[in-house]
């Protein structure tokens, strides 16, 4: 069974929001990975924010592509729409889905393989499209469901188990989010709930593409020194008919720090990640502020957080291509299909 659904049963003490309904409501299965991964606590960080914003769970779909990220919507928003796609594929299939259902809150989930490699160009395009959407990258640095080997967003100079290094650059989805056109970016990490949650609020609410770049640490491949995230290479030797690994409970990683501040945040395997928060004078509207800030503070070894850019007038897939603000499954078969006289007069403009 590749999930366990939670028990129905609510503590009589919950707080119901303003639709009457508690967190529990707006929670899923029963997560199947890793005891301490990184993920859950962006499960529960979306879990949070859907229940303080109000949100009806089914005006939400969530859509994800393959990986240890893309099983996450599984177990958030249960009562939810919710499509599955194949790998890397995510993005085209939430646009099909919101051109023709306008009226719904799309939450596209992925992960740094799922985004930065196979994905790259549907991520590309969704980005300069303005897609309404909230975009989150789940973002590790390895391909946990494969053992664990670099993806294209871990850092140069990053090192395996056996000591060898990362010789490629890597992809940084924020920088190209900003530069593709997206009105509505950020980053944060998946310890930080007090950053993440308001976060994933604010790119809800956002009227065009929203992207979250969140760094969540994988507890079972960055358990050695070197990594800046985490990797482990394939038994390429393993004589053996099958691979068993018993992975220990580990607690979850939080920080709390002040805006402006840098903080050095203690991984399962004692290597540290350098996080810095952005200070409150930071201008959020401006793209070119936005990517010299990303790369002086790159150039330190430090990963920026917070909300990294906004357009101040958003415009999204819908405005620009002026469809009807009536969903197609609400419209009649004499509205989608107007006739031989109405597409003689197309053709007849473009000859």
């Amino acid at each position: 069974m590749s999930f366990l659904p939670k028990p129905k049963l609510h503590h009589p003490g919950l707080v119901p929001n303003a639709l009457g309904y508690t967190r529990r409501d707006y929670e899923g299965a029963i997560s199947t990975l890793c005891a301490g991964c990184g993920h859950d606590s962006i499960s529960a960080a979306i879990v949070h924010a859907c229940f303080q914003m109000d949100l009806q769970p089914h005006r939400i779909a969530k859509l994800s592509g393959i990986g240890c990220s893309s099983k996450t919507p599984t177990y958030f928003l249960g009562n939810s729409h919710g499509f599955n796609s194949v790998h890397g594929r995510m993005p085209s299939v939430l646009t099909g889905a919101n051109l023709a259902n306008r009226d719904l809150i799309y939450l596209g989930v992925s992960g740094d393989g799922d985004s930065a490699s196979i994905g790259l160009g549907q991520f590309a395009h969704s980005m300069r499209r303005g897609v309404n959407m909230v975009y989150i990258v789940e973002n590790n640095g390895v391909y946990g469901l494969t053992k664990g080997q670099f993806s294209a967003t871990a850092d140069k100079g990053a090192k395996s188990k056996r000591g060898v290094a990362n010789n490629d650059e890597a992809i940084d989805l924020v920088s190209m989010a900003i530069q593709l056109g997206a009105s509505f970016v950020g980053r944060s990490f998946s310890g930080d709930k007090g950053q993440l949650v308001p976060l994933i609020q604010a790119a809800l609410a956002h009227p065009g593409a929203a992207f979250i770049d969140c760094i969540s640490p994988c507890v079972t491949f960055n358990n050695h020194q070197g990594s800046t995230k985490s990797f482990d290479y394939v038994r390429e030797h393993n004589e053996a008919v099958n691979s068993l690994d018993f992975i220990t409970e580990r607690e979850e990683i939080t920080v709390d720090y002040a805006p402006g501040a840098v903080e050095v945040v203690k991984q399962h395997d004692g290597s540290l990640l350098r996080l810095r928060k952005l200070a409150g004078d930071y201008d959020v509207g401006s793209r070119a502020e936005a990517l010299g800030f990303l790369q002086h503070h790159h150039s330190k070894g430090e990963i920026v957080t917070g909300l990294l850019y906004r357009d101040p007038e958003p415009e999204e897939m819908h405005d620009y291509l002026k469809t009807t603000a009536t969903p197609l499954n609400a419209l009649t078969d004499a509205q989608l299909c107007p006739g031989s006289a109405a597409l003689e007069k197309l053709n007849a403009g473009l000859r």
